[in-house]
């Protein structure tokens, strides 16, 4: 662990308890005296924070000093995503965490399955985690929209990955891109795509929806 979250990193003190507590003293076994880092994930600082006391529930942490370190690349990528499983979502969300992917919007396209629901408060939990891990010094943003129509109409910029397009560069100078979901677009969203950039992942095997996400956010951040 890198560091450890907490929403109110910044203040003077800070009570700890519940998971937080158990792992740094439990797994961690640190002791009153001992210094930790802190992130709030809203912006570039580490927050260090004295150990004040230890009880049997919780921790009262006294604050010392913060430090500017930003942990983030610098391609910024934003990847719209098509629905897919939320299973798939929640195992592929932390790689995405950990190339640097600053922004997934999930939307639902004509071959997204419906009843498929993206719990956006889990995947937070599922990102904080990430971010502990790899020293992120920002939170990925999630949102969730109803259709490509609609996310053409907030990113109108943005490129598609499809079959047949253009190889895909390797500088971050992408922008947004849209990614379909199993069995990929429609013809009727195909309609959307006329005067768009289209990229395709050269390769004579096909691939499933998190792969071709994870391919493209390795290539255009890393």
């Amino acid at each position: 662990m890198q560091f450890l979250y907490h929403p109110d990193a910044g203040l003077p003190d800070i009570t700890i308890e519940g998971e937080a507590y158990r792992y740094i003293f439990k797994v961690r076994r640190h002791r009153e005296g001992e210094r930790i880092a802190l992130r709030n994930l809203r912006n570039d600082y580490l927050y260090f924070y004295r150990i004040d006391r230890v009880t049997r529930r919780e921790a009262e942490l006294m604050f010392e000093e913060k430090e500017e370190r930003t942990v983030m690349p610098d391609k910024k990528v934003h990847v719209g995503w098509c629905i897919v499983d939320p299973k798939t979502v929640e195992k592929t969300v932390p790689t995405l965490n950990e190339l640097g992917v600053v922004k997934i919007s999930f939307l639902y396209c004509e071959r997204s399955q419906k009843h498929f629901k993206i719990d956006l408060e889990r995947l937070k939990r599922i990102l904080i985690n990430s971010s502990q891990q790899c020293g992120r010094s920002r939170m990925m943003e999630l949102e969730i929209l109803d259709s490509v129509e609609t996310y053409f109409e907030r990113y109108p910029e943005s490129a598609v990955l499809d079959f047949g397009g253009e190889s895909l560069p390797c500088d971050g100078g992408v922008g947004p891109i849209l990614i379909g979901c199993e069995g990929g677009f429609s013809e009727m969203e195909r309609k959307f795509f006329e005067n768009r950039t289209i990229y395709g992942l050269h390769t004579p095997l096909i691939l499933k929806s998190e792969s071709a996400v994870c391919t493209v956010a390795a290539l255009t951040v890393v």
